[in-house]
Order: structure tokens, then sequence, then C-alpha cells
């Protein structure tokens, strides 16, 4: 067991365990955060993604020794339910969500996106949810809602 520090969700926070466990095991048995998904447990859908500083990752296969002074970001952080985030709001807007289970690994991909680029074309967020994987199709909806976020954000 190894102690190791980061900051979840803009909180520090201190984890006693194993550190070449998986961080999605530990966010989710040990830390609460039912937001990243286990999919497929090799990196390959994206159900799994949260923001390690201003990139997407999977938590699946991203060892708990890596995020060592990281600042990392899960859904439960982006917003809430009385200050929603633009993307959230987008994504609502044009209903741009079927089942949701692919739908906040595809939020904090689109999160990681406009925090590098606030001005994306629809080909880079195409590019940036390239690793999503959604069974329900909802794919141009994405697009469309994640554009339509950048948008507003510009304007904020």
């Amino acid at each position: 067991m190894t102690s190791i520090r980061f900051r979840l969700n803009g909180i520090a926070t201190d984890v006693d365990a194993d550190p070449d466990a998986s961080l999605l095991s530990i966010l989710r048995g040990r830390l609460g955060m039912t937001g990243p998904h286990f999919g497929c447990g090799a990196n390959e859908c994206g159900a799994c993604n949260v923001m390690m500083d201003d990139h997407a990752v999977a938590a699946c296969d991203t060892p708990l020794w890596s995020v060592k002074d990281k600042d990392i970001t899960t859904i439960e952080g982006l917003g809430t339910a009385q200050a929603p985030h633009p993307l959230q709001r987008a994504f609502i807007a044009e209903q741009a969500l079927q089942c949701g289970y692919c739908v906040s690994g595809i939020l904090i991909s689109a999160a990681a996106l406009l925090k590098r680029n606030p001005a994306p074309t629809d080909r880079d967020v195409r590019i940036a949810l390239d690793r999503n994987l959604c069974r329900c199709g909802s794919h141009n909806r994405m697009v469309r809602a994640i554009l339509r976020a950048a948008a507003e954000m510009q304007t904020q």
C-alpha cells in the first residue's frame, strides 16, 4: 500500500492503495465516483474517461501511481444540477444522449478538447470523440452539442 495524493474534482485527495490499481477501481470502489463506467477494460470504448490535467484518459488502464499530483476531473466535477456545464446544457438541448452509458466519458473527452481548443471545428470534435463508442448512434447530435457548447463558452 502506498499513499497517492491528487486533486479529484478540485479537492485534494489522498488514497492508500496498491499503486498499480486502476484509477477506475479507486474512483468507483473507494471514492464513490459512479460517473466513469467500466466498459471494455482495455482503453477501447471511452466509457471510463476522466480528465487528467487537460487530457481525457481511460481510467480503466491508468495506474493509480500515474495520477500523483495531477488534477483528475470526473463527470461529477464537470457541473451540477443547479449549475450545469455548458456541455451538459448543450447535450440536453440537442437531445444528444440516449441510454447514457457512454455520455460521461464523451462529455469528459469534449471538455478536455474545449480546454485545449476553445473553437474546435466539426473535424476536431470528431477526432476527439474517435475513441468513444456509442451504441445508440447519437454521435452526430453529440458533435452538434459540443459545437454549440463551444460557441456558448466563447461568448461568456
